[in-house]
């Protein structure tokens, strides 16, 4: 039997390669999580650890005995110092063969009742939507919901995020022709109500399907790196994984326990370190992280996590180059004028001198945007949520765009995000490039104070790292440079 005092001498011949998949998960966990044998504090003093161990030493002596009992043996004499020989007159027995062994199959034992749960890396996007319709049964909803859920329905079958040959096809064409009949004829707030027997059905479906417990810990980890004022939130969350871990919601045979356990080391360094206040996860790290969600294909915006665009290579054919296809937002109107079609990730700046105009061309960029390219976070740090923000936002008001007089930490339900100022938010240079590292797929367009000179505040090299540079010179006019528009102008105050 395997023992922690034993375990690393009693493997030295084992080639877990040749092992299944779960063994060799849980060869990788115990050198994890004993610093390779070194270390043996954490099955000492965590019950939860100490089973999932124990376990695992069972199961891999099972397997070993298994392997053993499937070997076919040869009779063996008896060893004697004379050769035997015949007696006269008689022909020596042959040995008989061994009786055969009878083996136990391990039977999986039945799933208790209620638990036929399919464990996945990713929930289907259809099904996403079958809860989100399931959620609206007995809650009071604005018209305006009902647009935003819509909106993104459709917008999920434009994209084939979803297909007519989807096994929820039927349920999705429900959905979609049940939000619109009840859109068309509501007057105001009201009560959504679904059939019971449509609402059992879906239920049924969303409670068939869970993202394994792991994915979503280290996601939630990911998320944090690079951010400022996540202490509590690592705290918090380093307690969500001790207590599925003590639950035993989290399995040894979970393929990603592995990582999960060094996401709780590196949780369990950040918390008690009162000298260091911004959880940061080294490159190498991170990419292995980021490997793992990409390999069990869990993006698709969950709990804000992102997937950067693939890299190209470093040296292409200039023929194949040509050949590929970059998508861009597609701005039409003044606005592709003023700075041309950038790609859907990307940054600007804004500098003017003060009642020039520039929070004013900010926030009717970000009105268009709302309603006709996704969801807009407009932070007016600059001069706060009061009725100044209030009346320019009244031409541009739209249920796509959101107002908050602080950077929020989660930012992975928008698509635009503008940042009215970026000196009033005390953001270095080197704080706006960790922002877009740690979301690659949005779009920033930072809006800094100027000097008495013209020139905005703050280190200049900046203006190199954004994608578009846009002056307000003088009162009512702005000026663009940039990689997707040479020398744009706009009039600001004039309605198009």
């Amino acid at each position: 039997m395997f023992t922690p005092e034993n375990y690393f001498g009693k493997i030295k011949d084992i080639d877990f390669s040749q092992m299944p998949e779960a063994i060799q998960d849980g060869h990788k966990f115990i050198v994890n999580a004993t610093d390779n044998g070194m270390d043996w504090k954490e099955y000492l003093e965590s019950s939860a650890i100490k089973e999932m161990m124990d376990t695992y030493f069972s199961k891999l002596q099972q397997y070993l005995d298994k392997k053993k009992e499937e070997i076919p043996s040869a009779p063996v004499e008896p060893y004697s110092r004379k050769p035997r020989t015949a007696k006269k007159g008689k022909q020596e027995k042959a040995p008989k063969a061994p009786k055969k062994r009878a083996t136990k199959t391990n039977t999986p034992a039945p799933a208790p009742e209620g638990e036929n749960i399919v464990w996945v890396e990713r929930v289907p996007e259809e099904i996403r939507f079958i809860r989100r319709f399931v959620n609206l049964h007995g809650r009071v909803k604005e018209k305006e919901d009902l647009l935003r859920f819509i909106n993104s329905l459709q917008k999920a079958i434009l994209e084939k995020r979803i297909r007519k040959t989807s096994p929820y096809a039927e349920q999705i064409r429900y959905i979609q022709n049940t939000l619109i009949k009840v859109y068309n004829s509501m007057k105001g707030r009201m009560t959504m109500e679904v059939k019971p027997a449509i609402y059992e059905e879906m239920k049924a479906i969303v409670a068939g399907e869970k993202v394994i417990p792991a994915i979503n810990f280290i996601k939630r980890y990911i998320g944090m790196s690079g951010k400022t004022g996540t202490k509590e939130k690592a705290r918090q969350l380093l307690a969500q994984i001790d207590r599925a871990l003590d639950k035993g919601t989290l399995k040894q045979r979970d393929n990603y326990m592995t990582e999960l356990y060094q996401v709780r080391k590196n949780l369990q360094d950040f918390v008690s370190s009162k000298q260091v206040p911004v959880l940061e996860i080294e490159k190498a790290t991170l990419n292995g992280l980021q490997g793992v969600l990409h390999d069990c294909n869990c993006g698709g915006g969950l709990h804000g996590l992102e997937a950067a665009p693939p890299a190209l290579p470093q040296v292409m054919n200039s023929m194949d180059f040509a050949k590929l296809q970059f998508k861009t937002i597609g701005l039409k109107g003044k606005w592709r004028d003023l700075i041309g079609d950038p790609s859907s990730n990307f940054t600007a700046m804004v500098f003017g001198k003060p009642k020039m105009g520039k929070s004013h061309l900010c926030v009717d960029f970000a009105g268009y945007l709302a309603g006709h390219h996704g969801k807009i976070l407009y932070v007016a740090k600059e001069e706060g949520l009061d009725k100044t923000l209030q009346e320019k936002l009244d031409d541009v008001k739209h249920p796509n765009l959101y107002v908050a007089s602080e950077l929020p930490a989660d930012l992975s339900t928008y698509d635009y995000i503008f940042l009215d100022s970026v000196t009033r938010l005390a953001l270095i240079p080197e704080d706006l490039r960790r922002l877009k590292a740690s979301n690659p797929s949005k779009s920033f367009i930072f809006i800094f104070q100027s000097t008495k000179q013209g020139n905005f505040r703050g280190a200049n090299d900046f203006q190199h790292d954004v994608d578009v540079v846009i002056e307000v010179p003088e009162k009512g006019k702005a000026m663009a440079m940039g990689r997707f528009n040479q020398g744009g102008e706009m009039e600001i105050f004039v309605t198009s």
